[in-house]
């Protein structure tokens, strides 16, 4: 028996990358998930966004640990959206223990969009996951039996490296801002027995970095990705390894932890 069988878990950005590492470590614990993913590109970002087909890849995949699956392509960035798609997790599944807002977006190269990609960072990053923290937490005040809730920031979250990039500034920011939440809602819920968390990885193998921008940036010695290093000598993080200790941290095992903030980094934040 997994850490979380007879457990549901709510997973954002799920289609790929570390979002679809969270729901299949999940599944694999034994928890059903409720995968959320807008499917879509954004403009101001300088990557390929995720697809339908990558959502579908998610569903396979969890369905292949043996898990119960309930995925739809819902803008974490619209609360009414996410209100409904976590009201359908509970009536499909009775009740909602675990949530991971992993969604958010990044843009690190240039542009004259300045104000416009700033504000697109940090209501994907910021304000979708207080959309999905909010909706998430009566359904799991109402189960009565506790939780645990994971805002997944970075380690420009902790030690930002100057830039005068707006993409930049606004994921630092908001990922900043992440912190405050968690120490609002640890506070706030813990005599509901919910723990909220955050966890600051640094740099992690999915599109955001593995894409055509940020590959050519740094291959010039972009001074900004050049300040990126870890201390151990590991490049990226996989996600799974992310998904490993986020599984840990909501687990019952992890019961007595709140209200903290936990670097995955490979040592970073030790350069600062």
């Amino acid at each position: 028996m997994g850490t979380m069988t007879g457990k549901v878990a709510l997973v954002t950005g799920a289609a790929r990358g570390m979002g679809r590492a969270h729901a299949v470590k999940l599944a694999s614990e034994g928890a059903d998930v409720v995968a959320l993913d807008v499917c879509a590109e954004f403009d101001t970002t300088d990557y390929p966004g995720a697809t339908t087909d990558d959502l579908a890849e998610t569903v396979r995949l969890v369905q292949e640990q043996g898990g119960r699956i309930l995925a739809s392509q819902t803008d974490v960035r619209d609360p009414d959206a996410v209100t409904a798609a976590v009201a359908d997790g509970v009536e499909r599944f009775g009740r909602l223990d675990v949530v991971v807002a992993n969604a958010g977006i990044i843009r690190v190269s240039d542009t004259d969009e300045r104000a416009k990609t700033f504000r697109d960072v940090v209501e994907v990053n910021l304000i979708g996951a207080w959309n999905t923290v909010d909706a998430a937490i009566p359904a799991m005040i109402a189960g009565g039996r506790g939780g645990s809730i994971v805002l997944v920031s970075s380690t420009q979250g902790i030690r930002a490296a100057g830039t005068e990039r707006a993409g930049v500034q606004g994921y630092a920011a908001s990922k900043r801002a992440l912190v405050a939440l968690m120490q609002v809602w640890a506070d706030q819920l813990a005599g509901h027995s919910i723990r909220v968390n955050t966890i600051h990885p640094s740099g992690v193998a999915t599109d955001m970095i593995l894409n055509e921008t940020t590959m050519k940036l740094s291959a010039a010695g972009d001074p900004w990705l050049s300040s990126q290093l870890n201390a151990l000598p590991i490049a990226l993080l996989q996600p799974e390894q992310i998904a490993t200790a986020v599984a840990w941290l909501v687990s019952d095992d992890a019961a007595f932890i709140t209200g903290t903030s936990w670097p995955l980094d490979a040592g970073f934040t030790l350069r600062s």
